[in-house]
């Protein structure tokens, strides 16, 4: 069994493990080409985060569900490279409204510049992905469009919160599924697209895409209580102490509010309250760390990614399925 990519794909053949590894570096590539500009100060900022690394994870999805018809075809790689410019464009724009310093491991654009070339550099970035995707033809561009309008749906409704009335739980999955899902499942949709796939082949990548997204971003709000920095690079309770409600949090509130223990409910109050002050923050880390709340949170995760597994059981029975249903457990057992 050998790991592909920075997220980890388990892939058991040699012939796809050549493919995938050379349909990513050709992505590394298509990356750099992307972000040069004639003007130096441009590529600087544009290729700050595209050297910093990354998961690849939208690339991965990509290539692999390319391998259910031509792998090699032209519109592949091309497809792969405007999902990740997207995904990366999100990311500058989120670091300013979030007020991020550090973007994986690296100062934040915001911080290194400021929050107008933040803004400004991801518009760029969007407008490289517009001009790529408009080489795929017409129905790359409305799947894209679609796609983008979702991300910042669900940007809006995340940033306005829930309705009166609204299940909060419900109504974070849907915000997750606007930003994460809906980029993560045309990743899905255009290597199979691209490749020439039969359209029940598309329908099922795409939603295996959306599914797998979900338990993606609720596996990160597990990862804000439970990672450690070493492991993942990222501070934990980054999420809790800027008061974002993610899944645990959310969960311990449904307990609190529908007669939980008296521990339940202190805890509520300390994660709600101000946790600026590193001991308050270590306090509320260590109550959500033993709390059920927790435990119900990665459940959740585990259930999504079951839901992404089961999306697969109708394609043909290839390396390259193989290799997406370890991605369902990647996602769960992941710790960066």
């Amino acid at each position: 069994m050998t790991v592909v990519g920075p997220f980890g794909a388990s892939v058991r053949d040699k012939a796809l493990e050549a493919d995938v590894r050379a349909g990513l570096a050709a992505v590394e590539e298509g990356l750099i080409e992307a972000t040069e500009s004639d003007v130096p100060f441009i590529t600087k900022a544009a290729q700050h985060l595209v050297r910093a690394g990354g998961k690849r994870f939208r690339p991965l999805l990509v290539v692999l569900s390319a391998q259910f018809a031509d792998a090699n075809a032209p519109g592949v790689v091309p497809a792969a490279v405007v999902v990740e410019l997207t995904h990366l464009a999100t990311l500058y724009h989120d670091d300013v409204m979030d007020e991020a310093e550090v973007r994986r491991g690296v100062p934040s654009a915001n911080t290194r510049w400021d929050n107008s070339v933040a803004v400004l550099t991801g518009d760029f970035l969007f407008s490289r992905a517009s001009a790529i995707v408009a080489g795929l033809g017409p129905e790359a561009v409305r799947i894209q469009a679609e796609a983008f309008e979702r991300l910042v749906t669900g940007q809006i409704q995340e940033t306005t919160g829930p309705r009166p009335g609204e299940d909060p739980i419900e109504h974070h999955l849907r915000v997750i599924a606007g930003k994460t899902g809906s980029l993560i499942a045309v990743s899905g949709r255009f290597g199979s697209l691209m490749s020439g796939a039969d359209p029940r082949i598309v329908a099922d990548l795409t939603e295996f895409g959306e599914r797998i997204g979900v338990a993606f971003q609720l596996a990160d709000d597990v990862l804000d209580i439970a990672g450690e920095a070493r492991e993942s690079g990222k501070t934990p309770g980054t999420d809790l102490r800027e008061g974002i409600p993610t899944l645990p949090v959310l969960r311990l509130r449904e307990r609190a509010l529908a007669g939980g223990s008296e521990d339940d409910r202190r805890l509520l109050e300390l994660v709600e309250g101000d946790l600026t002050d590193d001991a308050r923050l270590a306090e509320a880390l260590a109550g959500m760390r033993t709390n059920p709340a927790l435990a119900r949170a990665r459940e959740d995760t585990r259930r999504q990614a079951e839901l992404a597994r089961e999306s697969l059981a109708d394609l043909p029975d290839v390396p390259a399925r193989t290799a997406l249903a370890s991605l369902c457990d990647a996602v769960v057992d992941r710790t960066s």
